[in-house]
Order: C-alpha cells, then structure tokens, then sequence
C-alpha cells in the first residue's frame, strides 16, 4: 500500500484493491473501513464489488470489535416521551 494519490506510487495499492475484489466474488466478506482506504477502492474502480464500505474508519472497527458506538445506542435507545 503507498501514496495511491500519486500514479508512481499506486501500483502496490491497486493490487491490494483488486485482490479484495477477486476475494469477495469467490465469497469472502471484504469491508473497507475509512476515507483513504474508500478512496483507493474507487479510483481502482472495484468499491462496488466489495461487501460493505464505510467511511467510519476507526469507528467501524471499534463495531466490529463489539464496542459500543454512542451514535448507534441512542439509535437503538428505546424513545423517550416528550410531555
């Protein structure tokens, strides 16, 4: 992975992208997780092939790891009556 901003530098990424690509059609689950990771699927025009694509980074993995994000509880929160 490198500066994929910079065409020089982009190969390693790519190859990176388009690896997820092949995993997720041969039925892993691929997440993306964060703004630049987001951006280097996209510019390898393969983030619509893979599972899921957040640009939560650190927040979607804290979810995955089962912590629990303040937005999503009061979310699931039960409504409270307003009087």
């Amino acid at each position: 992975m490198g500066v994929f901003e910079f065409e020089k530098f982009a190969a390693g990424t790519m190859d990176v992208a388009n690896a997820l690509a092949k995993l997720t059609k041969d039925g892993a689950t691929t997440i993306i997780g964060g703004g630049d990771s987001v951006a280097a699927v996209e510019k390898a025009k393969v983030a619509d092939q893979m599972s899921h694509i957040s640009t939560g980074g650190g927040a979607s993995l804290e979810l995955l790891e089962g912590k629990v994000l303040p937005g999503v509880a009061a979310l699931n929160a039960k409504p409270v009556a307003v009087a």
